[in-house]
């Protein structure tokens, strides 16, 4: 199955957070509101820098995404 590379994800349990799956290599959930960031795959043996710098573009692309879908939503009402 082919999967998108981010999916919005909720829960009621946490109403005030915006969470945000990347499901490429490195897979990790994103909550955008703390920041805090979940790792699906291990990650222990990757450069440290070179997976640094990669999360922090996957998390701005993460962020664009999520703007993207909100504009889409925005724009159906």
């Amino acid at each position: 199955m082919e999967l998108p590379k981010f999916m919005l994800a909720d829960n009621s349990e946490f109403q005030d957070d915006v969470f945000i799956l990347h499901t490429d290599f490195p897979r990790f959930v994103v909550n955008l509101v703390t920041e805090d960031i979940e790792w699906f795959d291990d990650v222990a043996g990757e450069d440290k820098d070179e997976l640094a710098d990669e999360v922090e573009k996957l998390v701005v692309d993460a962020e664009r995404f999520y703007q993207e879908e909100i504009e889409k939503y925005q724009e159906e009402e």
